[in-house]
């Protein structure tokens, strides 16, 4: 009867008359009772959903973190002008201080007129989180760029998309920390935008008195000279204050009255964009810059102060992040997981052979073990 009921079953496979689709099946199907279940099997399975999974996270990662590409070019147009965004304290009275730029066409601007200037206190800004000398992190080592620490987001530590994404949000300037009753300000806050001509220049700050002769202004007491200096950002083009400069969060002291601060930087003009498979594409211009410091002690014949002497490069650095589309995603992923399930087939498949003949050549060395022993028989 089992042999009966199987052959009208088989009947039942069988494509009915009249039914065209089903005539080109071309996937076989097999029952369920010709179907068996091995050990072997359940772990080649085992291996290829862990391997799947695997593959799949890598892909879906490097399909987020997009490709980054950098290109150099001479930038083409003439600029005439640049935005300078400064955030600096000083630790020196506001009304002792004069704010320049003197750039290389010969133009003079007095930039303390165009910025604001706030009393503070000196401790107010000096044990802020993150506040550190230039080429130091803020536990005072030396800080080499190299080897796995924590970045905050900025220029080189984060994506482009990062990058561009904080470079969208709205740009504001913190709030000077307010003075406790009673409390006498000993530093100045300079802070603010500025627009300069886009040439090299030279952006300063000097004791009242010393280093321009203007009408009016009282020569300061030399003792009352302190440029040690907290800055807190220092860019070159639109405000993203979200973006990390190398000049931010740093501090320098001065050792002595007659001190003189010198950095020198180079800008080179970047474009960050991030193209998102179609036909949107974000993308936000500012600058980046290299900067290199000298300070020492001065005799009272020269000017001490903080200079920030910065020149343009005739480069443009274009870093373009792309990301692949939706549907070139999901084709990667399905030739991925084919692949694995093709690999893990002939793997399963390779090793049941290499087992099926280990246990042939068993079975027939067992056999011919058993005649031996009867033809060395001797009654």
């Amino acid at each position: 009867m089992n042999g009966y009921d199987e052959k009208i079953n088989h009947y039942h496979d069988e494509p009915e008359p009249g039914s065209f689709v089903r005539a080109f099946d071309a996937f076989p199907k097999a029952k369920p009772q010709y179907v068996t279940r091995t050990s072997g099997g359940g772990k080649w399975t085992i291996v290829m959903i862990i391997l799947s999974a695997v593959l799949f996270w890598s892909e879906l990662a490097r399909w987020w973190q997009g490709e980054e590409d950098h290109t150099f070019s001479v930038e083409k147009g003439v600029g005439h002008n640049m935005q300078i965004n400064m955030d600096i304290v000083v630790r020196m009275p506001c009304k002792d201080l004069h704010v320049n730029v003197q750039d290389a066409s010969g133009d003079r601007i007095l930039a303390g007129t165009k910025l604001k200037e706030d009393p503070t206190l000196w401790s107010q800004w000096v044990d802020n989180k993150g506040v550190h000398k230039l080429g130091r992190d803020s536990e005072g080592r030396v800080d080499t760029k190299h080897g796995w620490h924590e970045h905050d987001e900025g220029f080189g530590e984060a994506h482009v998309h990062d990058i561009v994404a904080m470079g969208r949000r709205k740009a504001r300037w913190a709030k000077t920390p307010g003075l406790s009753r009673g409390a006498r300000p000993n530093s100045c806050r300079i802070y603010g935008s500025l627009d300069v001509n886009r040439v090299q220049g030279d952006f300063h700050i000097t004791a009242r008195g010393h280093g321009y002769a203007e009408p009016g202004s009282q020569h300061l007491d030399h003792k009352a000279f302190n440029f040690s200096h907290v800055v807190s950002e220092m860019s070159f083009g639109p405000y993203y204050p979200s973006l990390v400069n190398p000049l931010d969060r740093t501090i320098n002291v001065a050792y002595a009255n007659f001190y003189k601060f010198q950095y020198f930087m180079s800008v080179v003009p970047t474009v960050y964009s991030v193209s998102g498979g179609g036909a949107s594409t974000k993308t936000i211009f500012t600058n980046q810059y290299a900067v290199t410091e000298q300070s020492k002690e001065v005799n009272e014949r020269m000017v001490p102060g903080l200079f920030f002497k910065y020149d343009i490069e005739p480069i443009l650095l274009t870093v373009e992040e792309r990301r692949d589309g939706i549907l070139t995603f999901l084709i990667k992923i399905v030739n991925v997981l084919s692949g694995v399930l093709v690999a893990a087939h002939w793997g399963f498949t390779l090793t049941e052979w290499v087992r099926e003949v280990i246990g042939r050549r068993r079975r027939s060395g067992v056999g011919e073990g058993v005649i031996g022993a009867k033809g060395g028989y001797e009654d």
